[in-house]
């Protein structure tokens, strides 16, 4: 009996560690949800992802955590400053190009211009304050806003997602490129590389929308899977659409949009070319 207990014992040391929650880690080293994703957007964590896009933390996550809290406490380093110490000492790798979130990308492109926060926030007209907290991924944006800082970088949304290396001509549903915009609105990529079509599902929580306005050069083709959707297009027209329902309009209307319901929608929808 004894040997048959000290075998299960021995089978449950081997057992891998439960991968811990976002919430689970910030109870641990005893900081917000928000300041940990904060972390992470400097490039300390590189947490996994579930398909439904959870984040997923290991034992040495919260140990790289508690060290890096701990910088801070006694040497009074801010966060951008105690990375750099731990990627010099070799801690933490840096973190990959299709890695960066839209704010880090937006910081890339602007110190390689030799811009200023302020030189952008007059050019979009989105304050300093916004600007740095979205490089720092410590601000969310809505589609609006980054349709106009990706307008004034000369880009668009497109380049916003994780599309480096091959351009696959089949696409599972795990092989999505996914961005998330807003804790409300997330855009799964369909189809990316040498296409003259943009294909994406967006999934819009109720509630959830683009903010203001925005436009941009081709044509808009988008079908309604489930949920409802209310777009408006320029001064005059107003859509209410429901499951089966397809709308086609041209990109240079100023349009705007958001979930009317009280449950999730879905939405194909398809730019051409890829200007979005």
């Amino acid at each position: 009996m004894s040997s048959r207990k000290n075998l299960s014992n021995a089978s449950a040391a081997r057992k891998p560690p439960r991968p811990l929650r976002i919430s689970e880690v910030a109870r641990r080293v005893g900081i917000s949800s928000s300041a940990l994703r904060a972390w992470e957007a400097l490039g300390l964590l590189s947490p996994e992802r579930t398909e439904s896009r959870y984040r997923l933390f290991t034992e040495s996550d919260v140990r790289l955590l508690q060290r890096a809290i701990f910088l801070r406490r006694v040497r009074g380093l801010n966060p951008a400053a105690i990375v750099h110490v731990l990627k010099r000492q070799g801690v933490v790798s840096a973190p990959r190009e299709s890695s960066l979130l839209p704010g880090q990308r937006f910081r890339r492109l602007r110190t390689r211009r030799d811009l200023s926060l302020a030189q952008v926030a007059r050019a979009t007209g989105v304050s300093v304050g916004f600007l740095s907290g979205l490089e720092r991924g410590q601000m969310r944006s809505s589609i609006a806003t980054l349709r106009r800082i990706a307008r004034f970088y000369r880009t668009n949304i497109l380049s916003l997602f994780e599309t480096a290396g091959d351009n696959p001509r089949l696409v599972r549903p795990h092989q999505r490129k996914i961005l998330e915009t807003t804790p409300d609105v997330r855009m799964e990529l369909l189809a990316w590389g040498n296409t003259v079509m943009e294909p994406h599902l967006f999934r819009i929580k109720p509630g959830g929308g683009s903010g203001a306005s925005y436009s941009h050069e081709g044509e808009e083709f988008l079908h309604v899977l489930r949920g409802n959707f209310e777009i408006w297009l320029g001064a005059k027209e107003h859509y209410h659409l429901k499951p089966g329902d397809s709308l086609y309009f041209e990109s240079s209307l100023p349009h705007r949009w958001k979930n009317p319901g009280r449950t999730e929608t879905w939405l194909l929808w398809i730019n051409t070319p890829p200007t979005f």
